[in-house]
């Protein structure tokens, strides 16, 4: 009886406080549709395709830049509380406040990068996720500026200050990483859905010469080009933000022929799905290939 009445309680109170669903919120609301079409046309047309723009995703690295930068960043920033609350030596303070705030500027150009070739939900989400670290290294800057001047206490409001702001920009950051999957590899699944072994695609002659299409294997479905006999085959869902590979463009990169993901133009290799030009991080799973006597395309994933 006691429990029943506990439990009537607690669905009363859920009833009479729904939870806020803050980032919620934020995606599904337009209201700043306008300035963020706006700032993400320029942040690609100011960061063009090319070597820097792939260092920013993080291409080279094969994971995003962003995260382990922002990671580096707030850790300084969480440090310079801590010091403040033990009241440490205030020159140890300045140390690491100032190494925190230069790291702001790498951390940011790699966010801005990676948020211009989002989905506008996850925009919307990044859009004020970089408003609150904005407001916080503003904060923050003041408090440097505060402590440079001999006025510490002031100093130590300013920083207490910042790190509630950057608190709810990782809040929100957080969001977009594991609600939004914004940086996920949208590809990664793939290998579990396949059995080992090879198996049966489609013959040979039902493809077409020159242009890819799309083929389901099982419970996935697969990029698939023919060229004269020889066929190449990727997962068909972008390791970005699954967009459909099959209805991308092909290129020629060094000599060898890559897809342009339609959506946000991530760049596969076809010959093993090396990601050559991002946002994609990740590379798409590729599979081998082989024809049976009687015409019958036969698939594996690749080896590793």
């Amino acid at each position: 009886m006691v429990e029943e009445t506990v439990k009537t309680g607690r669905r009363s109170l859920r009833q009479l406080v729904p939870p806020i669903d803050l980032p919620g919120r934020i995606e599904r609301s337009s209201r700043a549709d306008q300035p963020i079409r706006g700032l993400a046309k320029a942040v690609r047309q100011r960061i063009g395709p090319g070597r820097l723009r792939d260092v920013l995703h993080g291409v080279p690295l094969g994971k995003p830049l962003h995260p382990p930068l922002a990671t580096f960043s707030l850790g300084c920033l969480l440090a310079t509380a801590v010091l403040d609350v033990v009241k440490a030596d205030p020159r140890a303070t300045r140390a690491l406040l100032t190494t925190g705030l230069a790291s702001v500027l790498p951390t940011a150009a790699a966010g801005i990068t990676d948020w211009s070739s989002l989905h506008r939900e996850q925009q919307r989400v990044g859009f004020v996720h970089a408003i609150a670290n904005l407001t916080a290294v503003g904060l923050y800057a003041g408090s440097l500026a505060m402590r440079l001047t001999g006025r510490e206490r002031s100093g130590r409001m300013l920083a207490f200050a910042g790190l509630g702001a950057a608190s709810m920009g990782g809040y929100l950051g957080g969001h977009l990483a594991y609600r939004q999957a914004a940086g996920a590899n949208h590809a990664e699944s793939v290998t579990h859905l396949v059995p080992l072994g090879w198996h049966d695609l489609c013959a040979l002659k039902d493809l077409p010469d020159g242009r890819p299409v799309a083929r389901r294997l099982g419970y996935i479905d697969l990029f698939v080009l023919r060229v004269g006999e020889t066929v190449s085959v990727l997962a068909d869902r972008c390791a970005h933000l699954a967009g459909p590979l099959h209805q991308g463009r092909l290129v020629s990169e060094d000599g060898e022929t890559c897809v342009v993901c339609p959506w946000h133009g991530s760049t596969f290799r076809l010959s093993d799905g090396s990601v050559a030009h991002g946002p994609a991080t990740a590379p798409q799973p590729s599979f081998e290939t082989r024809i049976r006597r009687d015409g019958i395309i036969q698939v594996r994933p690749a080896q590793a």
